[in-house]
């Protein structure tokens, strides 16, 4: 459910719903397709666009539930995630990662972000190009992606925002740091 809240928001705003759900009592998928999709837009309404949110969500609880129970349950090919209405690849994969520990990276906007500002890619790659530049240069394990992605996650959200605290930060190698201490260096 966590994949779906925070999609477009912040995740203190999709914690909050997922809270507001566990406080109804509300497992996936049966608890959920229980629910009015009314109730369940009021359940979820601090995680923004909760009208179609909660569609998505009745979606996928469908989904699974035309699998089996969840525990222990092999993990759905991501081809067949992505052919379920409102999941794109970065919400698939993270999915297949943390829900069914499948070894493949989840890209966000994080990741855009820092790899854009470090250099590495223009901003203007496709998802599939990002992703490929972390499946070529590291294991595929499960564990590694989920630790590196929540690494990037943790130090986009204390330094690399989109306004940067860069005096702070530990990357020395970045554009967004150069610009700054370039601009700096032509006041003088």
């Amino acid at each position: 459910m966590g994949t779906v809240l925070t999609q477009n928001t912040a995740w203190t705003n999709a914690s909050a719903a997922l809270a507001a759900l566990r406080e109804a009592g509300v497992r996936l998928p049966a608890g959920l397709l229980a629910l009015s999709r009314e109730r369940l837009a009021g359940l979820i309404r601090s995680s923004g666009y909760f009208n179609q949110k909660a569609r998505k969500l009745r979606s996928i609880a469908t989904f699974f539930s035309g699998r089996g129970a969840l525990a222990g349950a092999a993990a759905p090919a991501r081809d067949a995630l992505l052919a379920e209405w409102g999941i794109g690849p970065e919400t698939a994969d993270s999915i297949l990662l943390y829900a069914f520990h499948v070894p493949v990276f989840v890209v966000d906007a994080y990741t855009r972000r820092i790899l854009s500002r470090i250099g590495l890619i223009s901003g203007r790659e496709s998802y599939a190009a990002i992703q490929e530049l972390f499946h070529a240069a590291m294991a595929r394990h499960a564990a590694r992606f989920n630790e590196y992605h929540a690494l990037i996650v943790e130090h986009a959200k204390m330094h690399c925002r989109r306004r940067p605290e860069c005096a702070s930060c530990p990357v020395r190698r970045c554009r967004h740091r150069d610009e700054r201490v370039s601009r700096s260096a032509s006041r003088s």
